[in-house]
């Protein structure tokens, strides 16, 4: 039998916080978890909303911090935002 559903780590894609420098793609969806963030998961969704964390933009990744490559900076269509590794595990890209 034949399943035309893709498994569900396909469909989310990569978390963009395990993006490197030079990574191109776009924004498959936000999926925020609990803790670790030092925001509510409400508060970090609308916040990377606001930014432009959209579904379907496309993002680059440009730098990244030289300790522990934390934060990471991204273009998101013509704007150039710093995020946070663990914040950016919340986007997913493909």
């Amino acid at each position: 039998m034949h399943n035309d559903v893709e498994p569900e780590s396909t469909r989310r894609g990569l978390p963009l916080g395990l993006a490197r420098r030079g990574f191109r793609g776009r924004i498959t969806n936000i999926e925020v978890g609990s803790g670790a963030h030092g925001l509510t998961a409400t508060e970090l969704e609308r916040r990377l909303l606001e930014l432009g964390f959209v579904e379907g933009t496309s993002i680059e990744v440009l730098h990244e911090g030289p300790l522990g490559h934390d934060p990471i900076a991204v273009r998101l269509n013509d704007t150039t935002i710093a995020l946070r590794r663990r914040e950016a595990m919340a986007v997913y890209v493909t």
